[in-house]
């Protein structure tokens, strides 16, 4: 019995099961086209034989760098039934930061929208270890080159090959009959490779394994919504699928429940509202920081007329939840949770409360430390520790980085590097980042990796970069702090500009301040807490008040 437990709680056992059950049923809506359970099958399908007619074979990573599409959707699935791994890359990573992630995650094939392929030459001429490229033209497969403006795949193989790599277009990848030989996929086998943000090195790669897949919707399902959740539901999923969460509560809990989704390119607060009330969207899964945007607009006597029930957030505060709820008649149900982790607590329908992150999760232990990994008392902060009490639903490791793997599982717990704190009803509540990592609009950012683009600048000698508190929600603000070479000048303006053609727009910084000397310690180490407590000074440039406007 346990082998088929393992067996059949892989992701493309759960879409074969719901596309046998629901058949012709819609499970997705994009840009006007529909995609039933069994549509979806059988692209999953095709993918996994084209997949194996390039070389793929078990455990072997395929790199995605793709805006939302049903293309992404299609090779998950499929890389699940031949036993390979998806690689997702934040579609905003540029230069060395996405060299290395393609590289160190060892993907064989890289599959991307063509609107991003300028940056692969320069990946390719540093890696030897991506075989073929596939490539989607525009947005979309029914999208043209010449509606989007991209180049077409053509050129892209006249430009690609001569470095000695296969081009394909997505239609040609998938012409097949959708047959593919069967692979022994278990729970624990990986099915994503999600890289995360460094604190003192380089973005680590979250190697996760189906389960964790299986799990979190399952927690959400019958935790968070008490199965309040069917056929007749639908999910809104703007959050891009480069995270785990969009997968987690849209893709995978709609797959469970046989509800269906409203996929869309990216968020966009013009849209949001129309989109849900012509699709009937009854919950949505996105970043607590979009929810201050959604306010921005205008107050109408019609902004409660909607038919969702919840979204589904990170942290968010109090205030936010106050303005919010009221004014749009929806529930913000959040939660506190990590690449790594899934989601160990979560606020429920019957049981919240607001500005919290909920109860711990049956399946998880959770206690909160001192410095010393002793267990403090209610409404003690501390550092948040977690581990699983169920087999695979967690990440397996950080990929080819044994050290930061025992490093972050010591002690038989995962340290989250968050500090937290446990009220007297058993809610969660965030504090704050313990760990010098920065979390920006819903994305991490690495400040060892922004340090080195601006490092790397002729003028600088020295930078340090850290999270200052933003005015808009629980999130940050990027920082950096920088010393000149003696006899250079520097304009932030300038600086800017280098950084936005070095790093995803995320990552560059909003605020820039010049120092003589930055703080440092007996060994010679930065002092970011002082900076940190030292904030935006009087003397500090601001990117948004100066007008300046990121490229993306």
């Amino acid at each position: 019995m346990g082998q088929d437990i393992a067996r059949e709680r892989v992701m493309h056992r759960l879409l074969e099961r719901q596309a046998e059950k629901y058949d012709e049923r819609t499970y997705m809506y994009f840009e006007g086209k529909d995609f039933s359970f069994k549509d979806l099958n059988s692209a999953a399908n095709r993918v996994a034989g084209a997949l194996q007619k390039l070389g793929i074979v078990k455990g072997d990573k395929v790199a995605v760098v793709m805006e939302n599409c049903p293309e992404v959707i299609f090779l998950m699935f499929g890389l699940s039934k031949v036993g390979a791994i998806l690689v997702p890359i934040n579609i905003f990573h540029k230069g060395e930061v996405m060299t290395y992630m393609v590289d160190h995650s060892d993907s064989r094939i890289i599959v991307m929208h063509s609107q991003y392929i300028d940056r692969l030459g320069a990946v390719l001429q540093k890696t030897t270890k991506i075989k073929s490229v596939i490539v989607l033209e525009g947005n979309s497969s029914d999208r043209k080159s010449d509606e989007s403006g991209d180049v077409s795949v053509d050129m892209i193989r006249e430009q690609i090959g001569a470095l000695g790599k296969q081009v394909l277009g997505w239609p040609e990848f998938i012409e097949n009959s959708g047959s593919y030989r069967l692979t022994d996929v278990v729970w624990s086998d990986p099915l994503l490779l999600l890289y995360t943000s460094g604190t003192t090195g380089l973005s680590k790669g979250v190697l996760l394994p189906h389960n964790l897949f299986y799990c979190q919707p399952e927690r959400t399902y019958n935790w968070v919504l008490e199965q309040n959740i069917d056929e007749n539901d639908c999910i809104y999923v703007p959050s891009p699928l480069f995270h785990a969460g969009g997968w987690h509560a849209g893709i995978n809990l709609a797959l469970l429940s046989g509800a269906r989704i409203l996929l869309v390119r990216r968020f966009s607060a013009s849209k949001y509202w129309g989109d849900i009330k012509r699709y009937g969207c009854t919950y949505v899964t996105i970043g607590g920081p979009t929810l201050p945007i959604l306010l921005l607009a205008e107050p109408t006597s019609y902004d409660a007329d909607n038919p969702l029930r919840a979204v589904l957030a990170g942290p968010a505060s109090e205030q936010l939840c106050a303005a919010y709820e009221p004014r749009f008649g929806v529930k913000v149900l959040e939660f506190y949770g990590s690449t790594e982790l899934g989601a160990p607590a979560m606020n429920q329908f019957s049981n919240r409360k607001v500005g919290a992150c909920g109860k711990i999760l049956p399946d998880f232990d959770l206690k909160i430390v001192d410095d010393n990994g002793v267990e403090l008392g209610v409404n003690m902060p501390g550092e948040i520790l977690v581990r699983p009490l169920q087999p695979y639903s967690t990440m397996l490791e950080y990929y080819n980085m044994p050290e930061k793997t025992v490093e972050a599982w010591r002690d038989l717990w995962f340290h989250t590097g968050d500090s937290g704190r446990v009220d007297e009803d058993g809610f969660l509540h965030f504090v704050d980042r313990k760990k010098d990592s920065i979390r920006r609009r819903a994305e991490n950012v690495s400040s060892f990796e922004v340090e080195r683009v601006i490092n790397s600048h002729p003028a600088v000698i020295q930078s340090a970069v850290y999270a200052v508190k933003s005015e808009f929600s629980v999130d940050d603000e990027v920082m950096v702090s920088l010393v000149l070479k003696p006899g250079e000048s520097l304009s932030p303006v300038d600086l800017i500009s280098f950084c936005e053609e070095q790093m995803a727009y995320f990552m560059v910084p909003r605020y820039v301040r010049f120092v003589d000397d930055l703080p440092k310690n007996a060994v010679n180490r930065v002092e970011k807490y002082k900076l940190r407590e030292e904030g935006v000074t009087t003397g500090t440039w601001d990117r948004e008040k100066s007008g300046y406007k990121l490229k993306r």
